[in-house]
């Protein structure tokens, strides 16, 4: 799974989808996630590295990331390479 290519990110967390003119922003996570994902990242790697960067546990890093892309296919800024979402 992948950020639509034409999805434009900023450095700040500011997100634009030119498909549908909304903008949103992200916190500095959420903004990590992104960008390992629009780089093809898997699952288990964008876990591994959040859970050895910042203090969490393995559940709530797995409920934030499947909450964030849940909000990600909402506002149709992700799409689907075959890959699965775990």
């Amino acid at each position: 799974m992948k950020i639509k290519k034409n999805v434009a990110i900023s450095d700040s967390g500011f997100i634009f989808n030119p498909d549908t003119g909304e903008s949103f922003s992200v916190n500095p996570i959420g903004l990590e996630m992104l960008e390992m994902l629009r780089n093809g990242r898997e699952y288990e790697e964008i876990r591994k590295d959040i859970l050895d960067k910042y203090k969490s546990d393995k559940d709530t890093v797995e409920k934030d990331y499947h909450d964030f892309i849940t909000m990600l296919k909402q506002y149709n800024l992700i799409e689907n390479d075959g890959q699965k979402d775990d």
